[in-house]
């Protein structure tokens, strides 16, 4: 653009020099057509009895040739901008003078054209330059962008190969992208190098909570039976009772725990097969009959709004009970006495909208971000049975489905989670 502009702005100047340059080179042509003339016919064609000759092209005396005899014995060949009185009119002229001799005696010729003849070519050649440059520019601009097109084609193929709609685990083989750019051939390896350093690290971390959630499992259950097995002694004090129950709940709770990293684990797999139909009405008047108790003891208020007539295919319908019934426990375990629970289905684009709204504590906008994330617990005084992993259940598996969630939250004033479905999994029953 420097360079455009700068060309723009010298523009005149240079078309003045050429169009300069040009009057110059065609004054020195009529010169010497002149003195062609006279070496071949003779200077009588001009000048008859010392008189001088003058002639002009047009009545507007646009150009003009004198010739005259020149008493001083010099060498003229200049170029100089003069006025000429002509017939009574002041013009003014580039004028280029010779002087040659023929014979003995001395001429001068002059061959002048108007400054304003040359000016009215001027402003046309500053258009034509000018548009010649917009072509030019426009036509490297394209030229630009179809070769960087062209350059960052592999860059393009990296993007979309190695990193755009790929999760872990990865399920094809590593392929090359063949670029003779050595740069983008050593981030495509170094891509798929950090891809695969991810991979192992995540797998790593699969297997251990799979192994791990398996293994304890067995112990908890053992011990559960052995601590239910204590209950049934007849010298066991009252005492020794209490603290066996103390026990008996944490092991509860671990086992809890155990499951969920299990079911975590096994959905990350794709240990689960999508290929019930459930009505979604029908699937939320089942969580409903199995939490009326909870709502029943904060008397909760919980409103369903959802057509009857939608229902989502190719899904699996236990993980989406868990989904739902996750997000509306939270809605009751952090709302207040005598709130509501809003749950409300919509269609919007093509894509089915659940919102689970609640009037409870709400979220602070700085915890937001991170709700999702498992063994994150915000406030302990909310709940003291909280482990952190309802939610990072609920996005493993909308994540699993192609679910999206978004979610907002007002402090003391409540949340909402909207589920988004798919277009793809949605069908309206006739």
């Amino acid at each position: 653009m420097v360079i455009v502009v700068l060309f723009v702005l010298l523009l005149p100047v240079l078309i003045r020099d050429i169009n300069r340059k040009y009057t110059d080179n065609w004054l020195h042509r009529q010169k010497d057509k002149v003195l062609k003339t006279v070496r071949s016919q003779g200077i009588e064609k001009y000048i008859q009895n010392d008189e001088g000759f003058g002639s002009y092209n047009t009545l507007l005396k646009e150009e003009y040739v004198s010739m005259d005899v020149d008493s001083a014995d010099r060498k003229i060949d200049t170029i100089v901008n003069e006025r000429r009185l002509v017939e009574g009119d002041t013009i003014q002229y580039r004028i280029l003078s010779h002087n040659f001799k023929v014979g003995k005696k001395n001429y001068l010729l002059e061959i002048g054209k108007s400054i304003d003849t040359i000016n009215e070519t001027t402003t046309p050649l500053q258009n034509i330059a000018f548009e010649i440059l917009l072509g030019m520019v426009l036509l490297t601009i394209l030229a630009d962008q179809f070769y960087s097109t062209y350059v960052l084609r592999p860059l393009g193929r990296i993007i979309r190969t190695k990193l755009i709609g790929h999760k872990f685990p990865l399920k094809t083989p590593y392929r090359k992208v063949h670029t003779s750019t050595s740069d983008f051939a050593y981030l495509d390896i170094s891509i798929h190098k950090m891809i695969q350093t991810i991979e192992s690290t995540f797998q790593k971390e699969r297997e251990f909570i799979s192994n791990a959630s398996h293994e304890l499992m067995t112990p908890i259950s053992i011990m559960q039976s052995k601590i239910e097995n204590m209950f049934g002694r007849e010298d066991i004090s009252d005492e020794v009772k209490e603290r066996l129950l103390e026990f008996q709940r944490i092991l509860n709770r671990l086992k809890s725990i155990t499951k969920t990293l299990l079911l975590i684990s096994q959905i990350e797999n794709e240990q689960f097969l999508k290929d019930d139909s459930v009505n979604l009405l029908e699937l939320l008047q089942e969580v409903y009959d199995e939490i009326s108790i909870r709502l029943q003891e904060k008397n909760i208020q919980c409103n369903i709004d959802v057509p009857a007539g939608w229902e989502l295919e190719q899904v699996n319908k236990f993980l989406l009970f868990n989904l739902v019934f996750n997000l509306v426990n939270n809605a009751i375990k952090y709302n207040k006495e005598n709130g509501s629970i809003d749950i409300v289905g919509k269609l919007t684009n093509k894509q089915y909208v659940l919102e689970i709204n609640d009037t409870g504590v709400g979220i602070d906008a700085e915890q937001l971000p991170h709700i999702f994330n498992r063994f994150k617990k915000f406030s302990k005084s909310l709940q003291q049975d909280s482990f952190g992993l309802g939610l990072p259940i609920v996005k493993s598996i909308a994540e699993f489905h192609r679910i999206k969630i978004e979610v907002s939250s007002d402090l003391n004033i409540g949340s909402s989670f909207k589920l988004i479905f798919p277009a793809d999994s949605l069908k309206k029953e006739e």
